[in-house]
């Protein structure tokens, strides 16, 4: 396949100000790396806002953003891959040190790239990317930590985001009981349908006092939302449960004490989804391809142009964007 030119949305800095455009590139605009892939799909994360919008953890310009992306091997320097191969990439540098999903061919290193699992599509694999591998990673840890279904109610918090949403679903399908917090209460009937037994206000799950033990409540919870929610999940785990931590829409500080952990044996469990080994990251695929795939619906994915990417990045930093929004390229 031959393609001089593409189009890609590129991040441009002229003395202390940025900018974000989309342009026509080359082929020689394309950075280093082994695998050149002609994208199909990517897909929007609130991290991309922050690269895109906010202008942060953007290590040099010019950049294409885009965290994500699932595509074609066009052209390959890694004897592991042909032309014609289909290929996820995410994590790394992706999108913030090294160009990526946000153009219709990307170059990436080979040591990046996870052969699209049979049993998943190509846009599939974009209504999952980093948001669906971080909530199963999530699940996995869960369950590696020794949750099963009768073990009680499990909380997800920030639902109707991407983590969130996919997170219910995964759990759901799989037989746990599901509460949902969110701070959209008119988004009730959406969350039920992924799968949520319960939805409740976000308020109701933030510590505003401060305490380190509450009466016990949940066997696990899945939080991308950090901060005062956080606190309020470790107070109130049962015994021997488990918060698996993904994100810092809430805040980064969290005010705890040691009582939780040493009156309960509680599991304050991290997830990163960025450097995650190589090993582990294609068992996860795999899994979402498999026994931890959600349903899909219609109502979780919106699909966009990318003539229409720069408005839903900022819709994903003021919270109006539910679900999982993808980028057809």
């Amino acid at each position: 396949m031959n393609m001089d030119t593409f189009q890609a949305l590129v991040l441009e800095k002229t003395g202390n100000e940025a900018n974000l455009n989309i342009r026509q590139l080359h082929m020689d605009d394309l950075p280093e790396g082994d695998l050149t892939i002609r994208v199909a799909y990517s897909s929007v994360n609130f991290k991309d806002g922050i690269v895109a919008i906010n202008y942060q953890l953007v290590e040099s310009y010019p950049l294409t953003p885009g965290i994500d992306l699932a595509g074609t091997v066009i052209d390959s320097q890694d004897e592991r891959y042909n032309e014609g191969d289909e290929v996820i990439v995410t994590s790394y540098q992706l999108g913030t040190g090294h160009s990526g999903g946000f153009s219709e061919v990307a170059r990436v290193p080979a040591d990046w790239a996870v052969p699209l699992p049979e049993g998943l599509s190509l846009k599939e694999a974009m209504i999952l990317g980093t948001a669906g591998f971080t909530a199963g990673l999530s699940v996995q840890r869960l369950k590696d930590n020794g949750l099963e279904p009768d073990k009680g109610p499990v909380l997800v918090t920030g639902a109707t985001g991407g983590v969130g949403s996919l997170a219910v679903n995964m759990l759901a399908k799989q037989g746990y009981d599901v509460t949902a917090s969110t701070g959209k209460t008119n988004e009730t009937d959406y969350l039920k349908k992924m799968g949520a037994k319960n939805v409740i206000d976000r308020h109701e799950v933030e510590d505003t006092e401060q305490k380190p033990v509450r009466g016990k409540k949940w066997a696990a919870a899945v939080d991308p939302v950090g901060g005062k929610t956080l606190q309020y999940i470790l107070s109130t785990l049962s015994y021997g449960g488990s918060v698996a931590t993904s994100g810092l829409t809430g805040g980064t500080e969290v005010s705890t004490s040691v009582l939780p952990f040493i009156s309960r044996g509680i599991n304050w469990l991290g997830i990163d989804s960025v450097k995650c080994p190589m090993e582990k990251r294609m068992k996860v695929w795999q899994r979402l391809a498999d026994d931890f795939k959600p349903d899909m619906h219609e109502e979780m994915v919106n699909e966009i142009s990318l003539d229409e990417l720069p408005n839903v990045l900022r819709d994903i930093l003021d919270s109006n964007v539910r679900g999982r929004t993808i980028v057809k390229l």
